[in-house]
């Protein structure tokens, strides 16, 4: 029997929300206790709500108009408009696979697909995300705006007990069978290498959380544990744009360097390293095809990369809303809908699932799934310390 709930409109004509459905889920500030009579909307003390899209369209369209059939009070507006911000969307399972179907013919066409992978390939893996409806950037803000909430849902892990999600294997099995050429990716949590991905077809645009590099020699060493928070001791040498420490404490084991050793990770204002963003530019440059997977596609110079494409078509899944979301109607350089791509709101793992029944055999998908324990043990192995 399908898993159903209910939506967070009080007055909702449509019945109970099936998971089949499409569906938004929304996040927003809670107000005082005494603000709270006559909400229209069941919040949870958490600020968390969910809609069927009708009744969210619904509800938005109150924010704007006093005569509304959603009598909406200046307090709960306010709430909307937040929580609009951060929306998380999720297309009817009907529309995924309709889509996925597309997706797979594009790839098995495509000349030189690549990927562009954010940090809602890895949630699934425990790790929380930046611009999500309770990410930590949303948080940030929504806190300088409204305060601390009484209720906090911070996820706590440590980087050598995650394992690559549904979507990294799906893109490892889609690199060995050559569909998929290369790999950007803005995370650096080193899943994408725990699943397979060799290093040569994949540009980590910011870092690695498991390597090291020589400031010397320019060495990397890529180790079983994340080397990012090493206690230095002594001296410490300040990062002239990021004002930060970027030496572990560690020095180059190559013969006869000197060197001393540094995680890789960008920080907030530290330039990318140049070979790794001009092998992205390399690749981008002569796609003609790219998936934008987990990724709201607002970091820059990041971003640009996605549409560098002469005549490429673009796809893109991801729970909110993107500042690419149109391309994906024409196809870059290709007005008049000749490169139309792919938008599919939701959840990563659940498309590429989808899109992987329609990539191998049915024989092939049943084993390669089936392999999902042995693939974990592999993990484990590499990520001992």
């Amino acid at each position: 029997m399908e898993v159903s709930y209910k939506c967070s409109l009080h007055r909702c004509p449509l019945g109970p929300l099936l998971l089949s459905m499409g569906r938004v889920e929304v996040k927003t500030f809670m107000p005082p206790l005494e603000h709270r009579t006559g909400l229209q909307v069941n919040w949870q003390e958490s600020g968390e709500a969910l809609f069927h899209e009708a009744c969210w369209r619904k509800v938005v369209s109150g924010t704007s108009n006093s005569m509304h059939d959603v009598p909406l009070s200046n307090v709960e507006r306010e709430m909307i408009k937040e929580a609009y911000n951060t929306a998380e969307y999720h297309n009817a399972d009907e529309k995924v696979k309709v889509e996925a179907k597309r997706i797979a013919d594009m790839l098995k066409s495509a000349k030189h697909a690549i990927a562009f992978t954010g940090a809602g390939i890895s949630t699934s893996a425990g790790i929380g995300d930046f611009r999500g409806k309770s990410g930590k950037w949303t948080e940030m803000d929504r806190t300088k705006t409204y305060g601390a909430s009484r209720t906090t849902n911070k996820k706590r892990f440590s980087y050598e007990e995650l394992r690559p999600t549904y979507t990294h294997e799906a893109l490892h099995k889609l690199i060995q069978l050559g569909l998929v050429k290369h790999i950007i990716s803005q995370n650096c949590d080193g899943l994408h290498r725990l699943s397979g991905i060799p290093a040569a077809q994949l540009s980590e645009l910011h870092g690695n959380t498991f390597h090291e590099k020589c400031d010397t020699c320019n060495a990397v060493i890529e180790h079983p544990q994340s080397v990012r928070t090493y206690s230095v001791g002594g001296s410490v040498k300040q990062c002239p744009t990021c004002r930060l420490t970027h030496y572990t404490g560690r020095k180059c084991r190559q013969r006869g360097c000197p060197g001393s050793l540094q995680n890789t990770i960008i920080n907030f204002g530290d330039n990318l390293e140049e070979h790794v963003l001009q092998t992205a530019i390399s690749n981008a440059e002569k796609t003609d095809l790219v998936l934008c997977l987990g990724t709201t596609l607002r970091v820059s110079p990041a971003n640009s990369l996605v549409t560098m494409g002469k005549f490429s078509q673009l796809v893109i899944c991801n729970r909110q809303e993107t500042p690419m979301d149109h391309v994906c109607e024409a196809g870059v350089g290709q007005p008049g809908g000749s490169g139309h791509g792919s938008r599919v709101y939701g959840d990563c793992d659940r498309l590429m699932a989808e899109v992987m029944k329609y990539i191998l055999s049915e024989e092939d998908f049943r084993n390669w799934e089936g392999a999902r324990d042995q693939r974990l043990a592999e993990y484990a192995k590499l990520r001992q310390i």
